[in-house]
């Protein structure tokens, strides 16, 4: 028989031992060895829909308006190399993680690691509030996505022209600065103010799509799993049908080809930039939604033998190809974008040449194709003029560069909200095509807020019980808090207080939280230990590179990407972008100290619970009196306490007995429960606690 590794240091029964007799976090055996978990405890219907609430929730609003900007920002074909990379060796490894333990020990993130030490209780609160964090402004991207369906069902589609001022008869300044789509996202959606200092007053059309969004969501999670997994058969799938509808589309416009060769065409001097480093490590960070608990409480409704391994595989897998998918759709249609805008371009440089050949002028530099139509000129030919005759024919005659107008990346809303929407308005029944995009958008938004959700509910319900028996009202009060909170980014400076939560509230909370449970798997609790545990859930043994990939590789890249964060924002002053209403333009600004304060507190708030569990923990344990041996004889004592059934060893049945009150106090060190094919006490142990109990009259 093989023994258990005893835990390092001296400290292994405060460690675990307390964490599971406060929390009965295990499923108990049956006197037959059959596993018998909480009667209540929801399961998945199935292994598709499992598969397809991870991966909802893993794909989202990132991988369409994210990934896409990272990728041409960051040397194309080049990022997606590096990000492939690091995807294998930090984020697989740290998704198989969490996987696992959810499965392992079927609870959310507070009981995941309360079990294995209660001194780490405190990283599945903060996962908690960092959920809640993004909860709270995620929801008013869909609220956003609402507001742009309703108004596409209409032609010509409001944002294709500039209002015109009544007063006035002619354009609204503020449009004709900027473009119709710029006008309609900032002035009619947003009603935006210059700066975050100004609030306004509320935006009743938001508030009011912000209370449908809350609506939605809490109709599809009152019931759990088991009412929000029929939901993500929809929310899951609908979007990849978009995207390969609109892919097929966008590659018959012209400008595709142009789009798609400069989003792969490689920067490889790039990958010298630590800059790039830290935004493909970010990527992969976000993407997989590590950190949040909401992966973990998925597979803790997973039976227990469920091939977690090639669910980490699929789920990544998956993920990047999306990733990949959306690139491509992104690129095609930005392609097409910046093609009719250079043509353009083309055809007003050529009208003011007709207007200078109409008064008689005629120079040696005169081009040599037909200036009447500009259609018939092709941009190449005119730039080819261009690029030998520009510097003398004045300042009004401007280049046309497709590539510059590639160059001018947009993210995140800028792109859903204003580049796409410019482009869908020049589709051919272009209220269809926005209609089905701002459709994808929602539904994306909304499996991903099921997960969100997901991360909060089931570590409240799980670790307490008044919660646990009160699903539906807890559900709802959530939720009614929620839009209660959200109201700050329905008021005219809302968009402003997004970008604050999206760039700051979970991006070092959520790297903290998971070099902590790195740490707690890996050296708290032990590598192989925990291998051990995985094989006896999975029947084989994973490969031993994931002990050194969780104890080094993620640990290091973790810490450096923590550590990069940190120094990014000590020397870059936090700024936002702000719009300029008497301009039409955006400019940049650094956060008042109020913000700044702000910003501090959130961060501080979602990092909180780490150290207080820590305390709260030892301070409990300070009062009670040691009930191990003398020093030096503890870790033995505790080496020889359990010992590794071979799965071919039969117990005598007469052995097998109920699992009893006193056994729930004793300290266990492993994710499973003790059964046949898994741990029990050694004889020689079990004699001496016979002893004890003679000794004590128990």
């Amino acid at each position: 028989m093989t023994e258990k590794p005893p835990l390092p240091g001296d400290e292994e029964r405060s460690w675990l031992g307390e964490g599971q007799s406060e929390s009965q976090l295990a499923a108990a055996l049956s006197p037959d060895g059959v596993e018998t978990d909480e009667a209540d405890r929801p399961a998945w219907d199935s292994k598709l829909q499992y598969v397809l609430a991870q991966v909802g929730f893993s794909v989202g609003l990132g991988n369409v308006w994210r990934f896409p900007y990272l990728c041409h920002q960051n040397g194309g074909g080049a990022f997606m190399v590096l990000y492939v990379v690091l995807l294998l060796v930090v984020g697989v490894p740290l998704f198989f993680m969490e996987l696992a333990a959810g499965q392992c020990i079927r609870q959310g993130s507070i009981g995941v690691w309360k079990h294995i030490s209660p001194k780490l209780a405190g990283i599945g609160y903060s996962s908690c509030m960092v959920c809640f964090y993004v909860a709270l402004y995620y929801n008013v991207i869909i609220a956003w996505s609402l507001f742009y369906m309703g108004n596409s069902f209409q032609y010509p589609l409001p944002w294709e022209q500039c209002p015109v001022d009544v007063t006035t008869n002619d354009t609204v300044k503020e449009c004709a600065n900027s473009s119709p789509t710029s006008y309609f996202w900032f002035r009619k959606a947003l009603d935006i103010t210059n700066s975050i200092d100004e609030s306004g007053e509320f935006n009743p059309i938001m508030t009011g799509c912000l209370l449908a969004a809350w609506a939605i969501v809490s109709l599809a999670m009152i019931k759990g799993i088991k009412s929000s997994a029929k939901v993500m058969y929809f929310s899951s799938v609908f979007p990849y049908v978009v995207l390969f509808i609109f892919l097929i589309r966008g590659l018959m416009l012209d400008g595709a080809i142009e789009g798609i060769t400069y989003m792969f065409y490689p920067k490889l001097e790039l990958w010298g930039e630590v800059q790039v480093w830290r935004q493909a490590a970010t990527q992969v960070f976000f993407a997989l939604g590590l950190g949040y608990g909401s992966v973990i409480a998925y597979s803790s409704y997973n039976p227990i033998h469920n091939n977690c391994h090639r669910d980490a595989l699929m789920v990544s897998g998956i993920n990047f190809m999306t990733s990949v998918l959306a690139s491509l759709v992104v690129f095609v249609v930005l392609g097409f974008r910046a093609k009719n805008i250079a043509l353009n371009c083309v055809a007003e440089n050529l009208g003011l040449l007709s207007n200078m050949a109409s008064h008689g002028s005629n120079q040696h530099w005169w081009p040599w194709f037909n200036m009447t139509d500009p259609s018939s000129v092709p941009l190449a030919e005119y730039r080819e003029w261009y690029s030998h005759y520009g510097s003398l024919v004045g300042p009004n005659i401007t280049d046309c560069d497709l590539e510059e107008e590639m160059n001018k990346g947009v993210e995140g809303t800028g792109l859903a909200f204003i580049a796409f929407t410019e482009a869908m308005a020049l589709f051919p029944a272009s209220p269809f095509w926005s209609t089905l995009f701002f459709l994808m958008l929602l539904n994306l938004g909304l499996s991903t807020m099921f997960g969100t959700m997901q991360g909060i509910l089931t570590p409240l319900m799980d670790n307490f019980s008044l919660l646990g028996r009160h699903r539906t009202l807890l559900t709802v009060s959530s939720c009614a808090l929620g839009f209660i909170i959200g109201l700050l980014f329905t008021q005219r400076s809302g968009n402003y207080f997004v970008t604050m939560f999206d760039d700051y509230s979970a991006t070092l909370p959520l790297i903290i939280v998971v070099v902590f449970e790195t740490l707690s798997v890996a050296w708290v609790y032990g590598a192989d230990r925990f291998l051990d545990d995985i094989e006896i859930m999975l029947k084989w043994r994973p490969p031993v590179v994931y002990k050194y990939l969780w104890k080094y590789v993620c640990l290091l890249a973790m810490v450096g990407l923590l550590a990069a964060s940190l120094l990014r924002m000590v020397f870059k002053r936090p700024t936002y972008t702000a719009w300029d209403q008497s301009t039409g333009s955006e400019m940049t600004l650094q956060y008042p100290s109020w913000a700044l304060a702000m910003i501090g507190l959130l961060i501080l708030l979602a990092c909180l619970p780490v150290p207080i569990g820590y305390i709260h923990s030892m301070l409990q344990n300070r009062g009670r009196p040691s009930a191990g041996p003398e020093e030096g004889g503890g870790q033995e004592m505790h080496r020889e306490m359990y010992s590794k059934c071979d799965s071919s060893e039969q117990l005598d049945s007469g052995s097998r007995r109920a699992p009893s009150e006193e056994d729930d106090t004793r300290p266990r060190t492993s994710f499973l429960p003790l059964g046949t094919d898994h741990y029990r006490l050694l004889p020689q142990q079990e004699d001496l606690e016979d002893e004890e109990e003679e000794d004590t009259g128990v």
